[in-house]
């Protein structure tokens, strides 16, 4: 569920170029569209913890799938005003995916296991993108980014169908009176005020999150415009950095059940990333292909393995509230994944490089890392 819904968020980066020489729109677009749905994912992700206890997790998986096919089709319209109803389509499911897995796993999972078991299930969230950015363009090619995007809804279609066989044995009793939205939105931020350590652990994902973002969206254009690299060989380097960040997953959530807590796994993300942001900031005409490669895998293992241990820990602290809990980390992710990478941006123009706007992430890197190594949850 997790590919095929996150395949569908990054399917219009990747048909962008065609897609904006037919609507005769700049390809930039495409950014406004995956920030778009981050931000209806966010309102989605706080209304998902009530619409599962009140139809079953499994049933919020159907809704997620069934809201990335008709954003596909409506996606395949052609249209701006398409687009963006496609982009409000896609938030209203993509928010729930974290919270309705997370509902399903978290009885069914061996406590000795959890963080590695949740690991395992982010790996679905760089996988979609992968799967975007190889299988797409081809098509795109061949038969057009319209049929591109159309021949994603039938595999949706068949994982709708088929995730029907186990939901009678998987779902909860639904508890039918309960009410979806208003107060209920704001039930997950309760979790806030009563825990200090799911209010450290927000915000240390709220920081992490933006600076993972960063290390997407500017190291092709940073490699090419800075250290003169081509963009072929820029793309290999981003594609590096996600490959590290999805093999190490599982890896770190094996760590944090076997040798560190939670919380002392993901400190040692945030002062990774706070290392990787410092060095990334110097990136120029003197470095080697090398010296980027291993920056590269280094900045995967930090800045993209985190998600999996910090879900897990969500899901934990919150107890048997794991689902409103699980809620608010990805309503808190979005948020990151909205806001700072602007104020990166912003900074970097004012600047004229990326020195200083690496080193401020790293400085926040870092204080999301003291903030968990000085309040370990238990």
């Amino acid at each position: 569920m997790q590919s095929l819904a996150t395949m569908a968020l990054y399917s219009v980066p990747a048909v962008a170029p065609a897609m904006a020489h037919d609507l005769g729109v700049p390809g930039e677009l495409s950014g406004a569209f995956v920030a778009c749905a981050y931000g209806f994912g966010i309102f989605s992700a706080l209304a998902s913890p009530a619409f599962v206890h009140r139809f079953g997790a499994v049933r919020a998986v159907q809704l997620v799938l069934a809201c990335t096919a008709a954003m596909l089709l409506a996606a395949a319209m052609g249209s701006l005003l398409s687009l963006f109803i496609a982009t409000m389509l896609l938030g209203v499911g993509y928010g729930a995916a974290a919270p309705a897995s997370t509902h399903l796993l978290a009885p069914r999972t061996p406590r000795m296991v959890f963080n590695m078991v949740m690991s395992l299930r982010q790996i679905g969230v760089p996988l979609g993108g992968v799967l975007a950015a190889l299988i797409l363009p081809p098509v795109v090619v061949r038969f057009g980014w319209q049929a591109a995007l159309l021949a994603e809804v039938p595999l949706v279609l068949v994982m709708i169908l088929l995730c029907e066989i186990p939901r009678r044995s998987w779902d909860d009793r639904p508890a039918s009176s309960r009410p979806i939205f208003g107060r209920e939105m704001l039930v997950p931020f309760q979790l806030l005020r009563q825990d200090r350590r799911i209010r450290v652990l927000s915000i240390a994902s709220f920081l992490f999150s933006g600076m993972s973002l960063c290390f997407v969206a500017f190291t092709t254009v940073q490699l090419t415009t800075r250290a003169g690299f081509n963009l072929v060989d820029a793309g290999r380097m981003l594609a590096v950095y996600q490959i590290s960040g999805t093999i190490s997953r599982p890896i770190w959530g094996w760590v944090a059940d076997r040798f560190l807590t939670p919380s002392h796994t993901l400190a040692v993300h945030g002062f990774g990333m706070a290392a990787s942001a410092l060095l990334a900031g110097q990136i120029g005409l003197g470095w080697s292909g090398g010296a980027v490669f291993a920056l590269a895998i280094f900045a995967g293992i930090t800045a993209g393995g985190y998600t999996g241990v910090a879900y897990a820990e969500f899901a934990h602290l919150g107890g048997v509230r794991r689902t409103e809990a699980t809620g608010l980390g990805t309503a808190l992710m979005f948020a990151g994944v909205l806001i700072i990478p602007p104020i990166f941006a912003v900074l970097v123009t004012w600047t004229g490089g990326y020195a200083v706007s690496f080193a401020m992430m790293a400085m926040l890197s870092a204080l999301g890392a003291v903030l968990l190594y000085r309040h370990p949850a238990p």
